[in-house]
């Protein structure tokens, strides 16, 4: 038997989940983004917002390659969301994309980490209301603290390492996937040494299993977000392995790679999109591993005005599309072993 992407009711006759192969997720700022990502995000319009050329660029060269496609949400402006606000401009982005890709939405109000009172109900009404419109088979967002006491951090924080921590991460994971009409998929936090810093002495691989089983939640893993933690605890090498059997490999339904760069000896998840040699590799190894997953999701894609892929991001790109579609069809290795 296997779940249905959609619903997650089991379907008889079947030994493993619908495999859709490779994904795409992307940033998409107001404003046209800035610095290295200028020219990619929405723009204001005249008549309710669009994509920039860029990215309608790049749809039209890429679109193709992809399976599923998402974007990661970004406020319009202080107000509380409403999806008649936005409607527009989300209707064009997934124009401009191939007809029949799936979908699936990255939010970032949930603000599951935090240990404040918090009411998730106005993100999670938006959040069903975006569905209902375009079919989302699940939505993820990071474990992380994403803004406190209303402000917005620059880039989340992961929740704090302590056993009250858990305790309330786990209840606001519970809360959110009962607030929502479709799965949600919690996303283990970052932990980018000079971008975040880390309360608490808890494994962090052991308390996201912890919270996964105990809110009955489905994950995502980010790989980068994996070696990040591991180059914080010294594991490189052959040790970015050490212990991924920890986390909750069974309940991942998707893994999550962006570019990520090794500075001064520290790991930067810069989403640049240039992937690491090691992000391909502890791939493999997951792939085999996690026996319920759906997707491989490349996240943030830096491109030309023309939609070409930069170039230093070109070699691995395609060795990790070319990895993923050979565990889409049942080609790859099967045993994903470190060489």
């Amino acid at each position: 038997m296997t779940t249905d992407i959609t619903t997650g009711t089991m379907r008889a006759g079947e030994t493993g989940p619908a495999r859709l192969g490779f994904g795409l997720l992307m940033d998409m700022p107001w404003g046209g983004g800035s610095l290295g990502r200028r020219g990619v995000g929405f723009v204001e319009t005249d008549d309710g917002g669009d994509i920039t050329p860029r990215v309608r660029a790049f749809a039209e060269r890429h679109g193709d390659d992809f399976a599923y496609a998402a974007f990661a949400y970004q406020p319009r402006s202080r107000a509380t969301p409403r999806a008649a606000d936005y409607v527009r401009t989300y209707d064009r982005f997934f124009q401009a994309l191939p007809a029949g890709l799936g979908r699936a939405f990255h939010q970032t109000e949930f603000n599951m980490g935090t240990p404040e009172r918090y009411d998730r109900r106005p993100a999670a009404e938006f959040t069903n209301e975006l569905a209902a419109r375009y079919g989302f088979r699940w939505v993820v967002e990071d474990l992380g603290i994403w803004n406190l006491r209303g402000y917005p951090l620059p880039y989340p924080l992961p929740p704090p390492l302590t056993e009250p921590g858990l305790e309330i991460a786990t209840r606001n994971v519970a809360e959110t996937a009962r607030l929502l009409e479709l799965p949600l998929h919690v996303e283990f936090p970052g932990f980018t040494e000079g971008g975040s810093f880390v309360l608490g002495h808890l494994d962090a691989f052991a308390y996201f299993a912890r919270l996964a089983d105990d809110a009955d939640a489905h994950v995502t893993l980010d790989v980068g977000h994996l070696l990040s933690y591991q180059w914080l605890r010294g594991r490189t090498g052959r040790h970015m392995f050490d212990d991924i059997e920890a986390l909750p490999l069974e309940r991942c339904r998707e893994l999550h790679l962006s570019g990520c760069q090794i500075v001064k000896g520290k790991f930067r998840d810069l989403h640049h999109g240039v992937l690491l040699d090691e992000q391909l590799e502890l791939t493999e190894y997951l792939l085999p591993r996690c026996p319920n997953l759906l997707g491989v999701t490349y996240e943030d894609p830096m491109f030309r005005d023309d939609g070409r892929l930069v170039e230093k991001s070109r070699r691995n790109y395609g060795r990790l599309k070319a990895l993923v579609g050979a565990w889409r069809d049942g080609t790859a290795h099967r045993d994903g072993a470190a060489r």
